[in-house]
């Protein structure tokens, strides 16, 4: 399958593991130099993600730029509330290791390997991981398991986590980002679901 369309909005599928891949690595870190120089160097993005975040990004010097999203996401996603979903979904906030986490399941059931050795992300249900599966997913083809963990994991626990996040953004990318993020989430779950039907 090489795109999916719904309502005549077609998303091929380089585009959906671009923007999974995008989402996973602001998500999973604070930003550098070279980062923001890359946002720089794409307006569609920008402006795909908001014309705020396309003009900000583009007129604010880079050093500025990055020490303001860096502030902004460790307010957001360290200090404030971890992008986490057994965080999320569970008042303890504890996270399971191995098969005993739903979510390592569901990456074992479908042969996505995590070394979490080989990463900084301590749990395997965090933002950046689950979309980083996504993008596997998309790789392989195989839309049944992408809509299955669409539904029991990312947009139960990430659509909502988002939309309360946007009131605590300081900047217009991590403002912009929570609103871009729901929208997408959904679209694509949206054209998944008809795509199968």
């Amino acid at each position: 399958m090489a795109k999916i369309s719904h309502y005549g909005v077609t998303m091929q599928k380089q585009q959906r593991i671009f923007i999974y891949a995008f989402l996973s690595r602001l998500f999973s870190d604070q930003v550098d130099e070279a980062y923001v120089k890359d946002l720089k160097k794409n307006p569609e993005l920008l402006e795909t993600i908001g014309q705020e975040t396309f003009e900000w990004i583009v007129n604010t010097p880079i050093e500025e730029a990055v020490a303001q999203l860096n502030i902004d996401y460790t307010s957001m996603f360290v200090m404030n509330a971890q992008p986490i979903e057994s965080f999320v979904l569970d008042a303890k906030q504890d996270t399971l290791v191995g098969l005993q986490n739903p979510v390592m399941q569901f990456y074992f059931e479908n042969g996505y390997e995590v070394d979490m050795n080989q990463t900084s992300i301590m749990a395997p249900d965090h933002i950046s991981i689950e979309l980083g599966f996504m993008q596997a997913m998309i790789f392989k083809d195989d839309l049944r398991p992408q809509l299955e963990f669409l539904q029991r994991h990312l947009v139960r626990w990430s659509v909502p986590f988002f939309m309360g996040m946007k009131a605590m953004a300081s900047t217009p990318l991590f403002r912009d980002i929570c609103d871009f993020y729901v929208e997408f989430l959904v679209a694509d779950m949206e054209l998944i679901t008809n795509e199968l039907a």
